[in-house]
């Protein structure tokens, strides 16, 4: 007869204690942290306007109730919406990720942890609200680059060493922890009651990662994240009212998080929490493209420019190798039909046969009349990944954190072009200097697919300058998107 289980609750899993003690204590006093969160800070939400051309995205936008309006709630930029702060994340943060154009993060796990912003923002707008209409000091942008700065180092420190997706689990948990995290912060939880939300946070039913795969690839994957961070901010304002938490929701024999999900195994740690994620964060800066493709894809730019230059077509081409690393194996070599947008922002040889063909990337080129061309199917059929073994390990090197890719075209009269390699994409920080100046065009470009001149130059004005976009109130730099 097996010995029956203690009821005596225990002290907290020491994972939920380092992050509600980081999120409480850690002082940021990184400049590169706070000027990488503001370059981040703009460009998400340039993604996201990008977004709002696209009505897959915009039939999700607005309050759940049509017609809502809720007096100091939230605006959700680039649209006319003031919502609660929980619709609000959801807005937001579904539209940042639907182009698959914002950050990322690449290790054991990957993902976006500027996927986080939908509920700082929000929850910060509507704070920024209701203080001032109590006669109270707003929030300033200042806490919001904090705030994105913390949630970047939770969301890329566990992933550093922890696969989700190993157990069929979507990345998108360590966004509605890390969000969840930091909006308590935000709202005023005490040490206790954070430590139960992020419990909480864990304790929540998880995404699997069902519509990022054949056969079942979908657009949930464009708003998964939205629906990840607008949970987090619901739950924090669950744990502000006094709910109890449940301490050893991951180390709980049987019914803990390790036991149920995690195949028994605990996580492992690289580093402490500090300001690591931010400053080496992966910026999407030229190509809609998932972030394992993105040097592939500079490489079909340059072998599309020696294409025009030897007087050859991709019709003369037997073969492409693409010589990658075992995560774009396992994640975006695809074989047979692509359904939709979704399907074929994440195939690589998709996102290497537009380029080829086209001399471009677009989150356009992912659509029907795009994707009908014969050519990129029968490009598509000539193409055979390879795993490099050192561009593997480079990828996982703390000092490289690699994401190589290099292609070989063959033709069919027996010659072939030299391999092109690209092992750092341009948004990578060891490209920072090349790849800023192109950030703030791609800015630029985005703002202008929503604003007149005017609001774009107001907007502008602030967001380039460090000093001025901290000391900024949440709400007012908000306002500068209101349609």
């Amino acid at each position: 007869m097996s010995a029956p289980i203690s009821n005596v609750r225990p002290d907290p899993d020491k994972v939920l204690v380092d992050i509600v003690d980081y999120v409480l204590d850690y002082s940021v006093d990184s400049t590169l942290a706070l000027e990488t969160a503001r370059n981040c800070l703009i460009d998400t939400l340039g993604c996201g306007l990008e977004a709002l051309s696209y009505p897959a995205c915009t039939k999700l936008m607005g309050p759940i109730v049509p017609g809502t309006i809720v007096p100091n709630g939230a605006k959700v930029p680039g649209t006319p919406f003031q919502l609660d702060p929980v619709q609000a994340a959801f807005n937001i943060g579904a539209m940042i990720r639907w182009l698959d154009f914002n950050d990322t993060w690449l290790a054991a796990e990957w993902g976006h942890p500027s996927d986080n912003l939908g509920g700082i923002l929000a929850t910060a707008d509507w704070l920024s609200r209701n203080a001032i209409a109590s006669g109270k000091k707003p929030l300033d942008m200042k806490d919001v680059l904090i705030a994105m700065i913390k949630a970047h180092e939770i969301q890329g420190c566990i992933a550093l060493e922890n696969s989700f997706n190993k157990v069929g689990l979507d990345h998108v948990l360590l966004v509605k922890l890390a969000s969840t995290a930091v909006v308590g912060q935000m709202i005023g939880l005490t040490r206790d009651e954070l430590i139960n939300a992020v419990s909480l946070a864990f304790v929540d039913g998880h995404a699997l990662r069902t519509y990022r795969h054949a056969p079942n690839t979908g657009s949930r994957k464009s708003w998964a994240a939205g629906d990840a961070t607008s949970r987090a901010v619901r739950l924090a304002l669950i744990a502000k009212t006094g709910e109890m938490g449940y301490p050893s929701v991951l180390s709980a024999k049987t019914w803990g998080f390790y036991d149920v999900l995690f195949k028994g195994e605990a996580f492992r740690f690289q580093r402490p929490y500090g300001s690591y994620v931010m400053e080496n964060v992966l910026f999407k800066i030229s190509f809609p493209a998932e972030f394992h493709a993105q040097t592939a894809v500079e490489a079909a730019m340059t072998l599309h420019g020696k294409l025009k230059q030897a007087g050859r077509s991709v019709g003369d081409i037997r073969k492409i190798t693409i010589r990658t690393h075992e995560a774009a194996i396992r994640i975006i070599d695809k074989k047979g039909p692509l359904n939709n947008p979704a399907d074929r922002d994440h195939c690589i040889q998709y996102m290497i046969a537009v380029p080829l063909i086209h001399g471009r990337l677009t989150a356009a080129d992912y659509e029907d009349a795009i994707a009908q061309d014969p050519r990129i199917d029968a490009l598509r059929a000539k193409m055979e990944c390879v795993e490099d073994s050192q561009y593997t390990k480079d990828y996982h090197d703390p000092d490289k954190r690699s994401i190589a890719n290099a292609l070989t075209v063959e033709f069919n009269d027996g010659t072939q072009f030299d391999e092109i390699a690209v092992e750092y994409p341009i948004g990578h920080k060891r490209r920072r200097a090349d790849g800023i100046p192109l950030l703030v065009e791609k800015f630029r470009t985005n703002l202008a697919r929503r604003f007149p001149q005017k609001q774009q130059q107001a907007i502008l004005a602030v967001s380039l300058d460090q000093a001025r976009l901290e000391a900024m109130p949440v709400n007012e730099y908000v306002d500068l998107y209101v349609i």
